[in-house]
């Protein structure tokens, strides 16, 4: 078996995507929103701006499951009713496809999002005790403009693992076989601090694991960064995500089981004084 912990897929940086166009007289253009970027093209070769490369895939993970959720709100644990503690964060994401030279939006797209909860446990997991509950798991399809919205709290942190929200991308490649994307999303480290020293994260400690020392982020992170913004009652964040649907080695299956993070055991069941999922407001 692979190991699930190591990077998969191809990593265009900016300085790789700029030698490529030098050498192909194109330009990759994206606008400021999916829907710009629906209808912007390249008039003469571009060579000196690219804001449009192709995302970098990571590992699923062991906590991934299709549970068939198409909703926009994946804070409800479906089980019973309850909605996950933690500080909400409402995350658009846009969806691009890279061809001819131009990033355009990708409608039709099967966005998964999961993650772990405030108290660093996963839903519907064994090693959790959290087997039949769902929450903060979902999909959304990407509307015309590409775009998918979810409504979801800020994820804790566990052992071995740096605060981060786990994605997967199921669309169609160039070559009419399935595709998909898998990789995982990002706080920068004073971000987390910050939010971490916040109730209920705070209940559970200082992590043990930073950006700066969590070996998937190495890998890539920075490239999956999120920038969010406070907003009344908590924070929105808003992410583009370039695919190259004709990468096949990209678009192959990611599934596969791993260890549960680098550095120590999976994530373990909820302190008995914080329980989850739990209702709040």
């Amino acid at each position: 078996m692979d190991n699930d912990d190591e990077p998969v897929g191809r990593v265009l940086s900016r300085r790789h995507a700029l030698a490529l166009l030098a050498l192909t007289g194109t330009g990759l253009a994206v606008a400021g929103t999916a829907a710009q970027a629906a209808t912007r093209t390249t008039a003469a070769p571009v060579a000196t701006s690219v804001d449009c490369v192709a995302k970098p895939e990571m590992t699923e993970g062991p906590y991934y499951v299709d549970e068939g959720l198409e909703r926009s709100d994946i804070r409800i644990d479906t089980l019973d009713g309850t909605v996950s503690d933690g500080t909400k964060l409402t995350l658009d994401l846009d969806v691009l496809q890279i061809a001819a030279g131009a990033c355009s939006a990708l409608p039709g797209a099967v966005v998964d999002l999961w993650h772990c909860d405030a108290y660093g446990v996963y839903s519907d997991q064994a090693a959790n005790d959290s087997v039949g509950h769902t929450f903060l798991r979902g999909y959304q399809v990407s509307d015309e403009c590409g775009r998918v919205r979810f409504v979801t709290v800020l994820p804790g942190w566990y052992q071995g693992r740096t605060v981060h929200f786990h994605l997967k991308i199921r669309t169609i490649g160039t070559d009419g076989n399935p595709y998909e994307f898998t990789s995982q999303l990002f706080f920068t480290d004073a971000f987390n601090a910050a939010f971490l020293a916040t109730e209920p994260y705070a209940a559970k400690g200082t992590p043990d694991t930073t950006n700066a020392t969590d070996f998937i982020y190495l890998a890539a992170g920075e490239q999956m960064l999120l920038s969010p913004r406070r907003v009344r009652g908590g924070w929105t964040a808003r992410f583009a995500i370039g695919l190259d649907l004709s990468d096949t080695e990209v678009g192959d299956d990611d599934s596969g089981g791993g260890p549960g993070g680098p550095g120590g055991p999976p994530p373990g069941p909820p302190p008995s004084t914080s329980p989850s999922p739990s209702a709040s407001a």
